[in-house]
């Protein structure tokens, strides 16, 4: 017999045996590893600074020394919550309180819950004759003082007095201006707890206003030392009659500022 004929020859199930121990290999080692699973959804905003952004922005309160209300910075000011500065019941909005009887600031005889804008941890300074200033509020008045009806919910101020000033005087809703010598309506009618939006623009020496999405007036108005605030500036105190424990309120519910060159 020829010994090349004799010799065996490979067996054809070799080939697959080697495939069904690779797969068998595969499926111990090549399985698909575990998903991850997701993280748990955020849960529902504790303090105001999950609603609103106040890393430029520092909060004078209606408490503390007569003449140096307590004051609150970030970091700190990103987790407080406290009485007269709180998430509103339905959490998408922050709740500003100011009592007619609160302590007030050195310079005025009215108290406040609001936010002082800061550029940079430090209090904040610009000019309307350069650059572009804008300061959009959405916020809803809630509560006025019974004796005087009066209360500030947004504004912008210099190092010495108001320049502008958003105003809710019984149901009369207007923009004050140049220390009290001008106004103009945005509602004549306003009625409390209705949400609106507020955009102020100090650009060119002048200063515009529109109320919900609609320019209300433009003031030829130029200065330096200017900066935003926001929140509630109660415009009413026991000397005017009015019980201690009545308040203002304003539910502030978003709050963006820009300044572009």
């Amino acid at each position: 017999m020829d010994r090349r004929t004799a010799r065996r020859r490979p067996t054809a199930h070799r080939p697959l045996l080697i495939t069904a121990v690779l797969a068998l290999a595969c499926g111990v080692a090549c399985a698909a590893p575990e998903p991850v699973p997701a993280p748990p959804p955020p849960g529902p905003p504790t303090a105001p600074g999950a609603v609103l952004d106040l890393t430029s922005w520092k909060l004078t309160l209606p408490t503390g020394p007569e003449g140096e209300p307590d004051e609150l910075h970030p970091p700190d000011l990103l987790s407080f919550s406290g009485d007269w500065f709180r998430l509103n019941d339905t959490l998408d909005g922050v709740v500003f309180t100011a009592p007619a009887g609160g302590v007030t600031t050195e310079g005025s005889s009215y108290p406040r819950a609001e936010l002082r804008e800061l550029d940079d941890g430090e209090l904040a300074s610009w000019s309307n004759r350069a650059g572009t200033h804008t300061m959009t509020v959405r916020e809803a008045i809630t509560k006025l003082p019974e004796v005087k009806p009066h209360v500030v919910a947004a504004q912008i101020h210099d190092a010495e007095d108001d320049v502008v000033m958003v105003r809710l005087e019984g149901s009369h809703l207007f923009v004050e201006y140049d220390d009290g010598e001008g106004e103009f309506t945005l509602d004549p009618g306003y009625r409390l707890g209705t949400p609106f939006e507020v955009r102020i623009t100090a650009a060119d020496g002048r200063v515009e206003v529109a109320y919900n999405g609609q320019v209300a007036g433009e003031v030829p108005l130029a200065g330096e030392g200017w900066y935003f605030k926001a929140g509630t500036y109660t415009q009413s105190n026991p000397e005017r009659g009015e019980a201690p424990d009545a308040v203002g309120e304003v539910v502030i519910y978003a709050l963006d500022v820009t300044h572009t060159p």
